[in-house]
């Protein structure tokens, strides 16, 4: 079993009448990416620069390694950090930024400078010693500013939205070398980011976090496929929220149709139960490339919006009354004509595609 490299314990943070942490409780494994995902005042960042030592919690505890680092100061905690503005000192060399926390270590000349060409052929600037950061782009930049982060051999590796500033492009292609880094070096790295994709794509475990406190921790096909609650579902990827009525034995009652679900027996709802249900705009299938006999449903195209590999489709269901779904339909089907706009379709969902959340508006 893999070993704890951080463990955070009620940890508690305000900002005067401000409740920026509420009683935070988390693990990260040696050797994990670990994403906190949230929107913007989340308390993600806020987490992150606690466990560096840039902001004291109010209450609680940090262990690293088996130490406790909570009232640490920064100096003395075994961490590199990138920030989402680079940081780079733009008056030394892209040699003298990577090796400026060797320099402050001690460390001998030709050591260092060893190490500064290592790292440098490691993010892929081999070269680049004497250039300074504004010759250089906002990619390369953030490859600077991750080898000066590594370059004392951290335990830890904090990256602060590391990625924000760049285009999508760049920023694609530079968070699957940073993966591939992180993989090849070992280092426990926890990261911030509001980027769904993002963390779905890179990480470990994701963090998702709303208003101070931790809504779900877990891999990124269980926050997906298994949200557990209304706030992850909405926050991760694109949700059909249909308002439903349990009427037992796994069937929910949607405006004038009859959705059958897979139900777990401990979780039951009870009669007439007020229920949210989610379905993912990939999970709803055209008729004929499925064998389901349940959960059909036929409805008229309002729109199709093409996306490269698969066509968005906005769709006005029979028997929804006011809902209409979105649905991700593969697309061959919109360069055969056999989707467009005033088309009927003939739809299904597998019940066990189908969450179900409790009605909190209406409880």
């Amino acid at each position: 079993m893999l070993e704890n490299a951080i463990t955070i314990t009620n940890v508690t943070k305000r900002f005067d009448d401000f409740v920026a942490l509420q009683e935070i409780n988390l693990e990260v494994k040696k050797g994990e990416l670990v994403c906190f995902l949230g929107p913007s005042g989340c308390g993600k960042t806020t987490l992150l620069r606690i466990i560096a030592g840039l902001e004291e919690c109010d209450k609680g505890e940090i262990i690293q390694h088996g130490k406790v680092i909570t009232h640490l100061p920064p100096s003395k905690r075994d961490y590199g950090i990138v920030f989402q503005s680079y940081a780079l000192f733009p008056n030394l060399s892209v040699a003298k930024n990577i090796g400026y926390g060797l320099k402050k270590q001690d460390i001998e000349k030709k050591a260092a400078k060893k190490r500064v060409k290592e790292l440098l052929a490691l993010v892929g600037l081999s070269g680049s010693e004497e250039k300074y950061p504004s010759e250089l782009s906002g990619g390369q930049q953030q490859r600077v500013a991750f080898a000066r982060a590594i370059a004392t051999n951290p335990s830890l590796l904090l990256l602060d939205e590391p990625l924000s500033a760049l285009d999508a492009r760049v920023r694609e292609h530079l968070r699957q070398e940073i993966r591939e880094l992180q993989k090849n070096l070992g280092i426990t790295t926890i990261m911030v980011t509001h980027d769904q994709e993002e963390a779905l794509s890179i990480a470990d475990k994701i963090v998702v976090m709303n208003h101070g406190i931790i809504e779900q921790i877990g891999t990124p096909l269980e926050i997906y496929h298994h949200p557990n609650s209304l706030f992850v579902a909405d926050f991760i990827g694109k949700i059909n929220l249909l308002s439903a009525v349990y009427k037992g034995s796994g069937y929910f009652q949607v405006g004038q149709l009859r959705f059958k679900v897979d139900i777990l027996p401990t979780n039951e709802p009870s009669l007439e139960k007020k229920i949210k249900l989610l379905v993912r705009p990939e999970d709803i299938k055209l008729h004929y490339e499925t064998y389901e006999e349940v959960n059909i449903i036929e409805g008229d195209v309002l729109k199709v919006t093409f996306l490269g590999s698969f066509c968005r489709v906005l769709m006005s269901v029979r028997g929804l009354l006011k809902d209409s779904l979105l649905i991700d339909l593969p697309h061959k089907a919109l360069v055969k004509g056999t989707i467009q706009e005033g088309s009927l379709l003939k739809l299904c969902i597998a019940p066990s595609d189908v969450c179900y959340f409790m009605d909190e508006e209406n409880a």
